[in-house]
């Protein structure tokens, strides 16, 4: 098993969602899965131009250090873990330009990687934020991940989350079902192969009728 790559979308390393995804990190080691944490809402990541360089060199143009060099850690990883606070009732914004360049940059398949979102908030925008985050996945034929309440986490700090008990227990059980998952896939994947994917048709009405 190639492991878990944890993304923290939050300016703050030591914020509720470092303290979220860390919960789920401690279950990832019980499990003998290995994980790497990259911090991404502290950095000034630019958003996709559309340029359409990456189909031509299988990289982003900007090449700022943290797409690029995430995306080789994405191709090995079995699973992936994104992670970000709530602004506006969204994710933060240079979370959504790094994912966006990314998933659109890298053209090796996604398909089967594990995925799951992770949302910390003080009291509202979660489920909205979730829903934003979990349609890469979903985009890219990467199983989401479940848990047993929506994959979030409240407080306005690191400590206010070690009070949200639901919260944690959730991640926890959210590691454990990741964990379950890639193993499952990768066990079906040598019994029985992936899944078939198909390409080639692209919906488009360029003559405007």
């Amino acid at each position: 098993m190639s492991g878990v790559l944890l993304i923290n979308g939050s300016p703050e390393a030591h914020g509720c969602t470092a303290r979220a995804l860390g919960e789920m990190t401690e279950i990832f080691r019980r499990e003998g899965v290995e994980t790497e944490l990259v911090h991404v809402g502290n950095r000034a990541v630019r958003g996709c131009v559309s340029c359409g360089t990456c189909e031509r060199t299988g990289k982003c143009v900007f090449d700022d250090d943290i797409v690029n060099e995430t995306a080789a850690k994405f191709e090995a990883a079995d699973g992936l873990v994104v992670g970000s606070p709530v602004y506006y009732g969204s994710p933060n914004g240079t979370l959504i330009s790094f994912l966006d360049r990314l998933f659109y940059s890298t053209p090796f398949s996604k398909h089967m990687k594990v995925g799951a979102a992770v949302v910390s908030c003080r009291r509202g925008g979660n489920t909205a934020s979730f829903d934003v985050l979990n349609k890469y996945f979903t985009i890219s034929g990467m199983p989401v991940a479940s848990s047993t309440y929506w994959n979030q986490v409240h407080g306005f700090c690191a400590a206010d989350v070690e009070k949200d008990t639901e919260g944690l227990q959730t991640m926890r059980n959210l590691a454990r079902n990741m964990v379950f998952l890639i193993k499952a896939i990768g066990d079906a994947r040598v019994k029985y192969g992936l899944p078939e994917t198909e390409r080639g048709c692209f919906t488009s009405f360029p003559d405007g009728k």
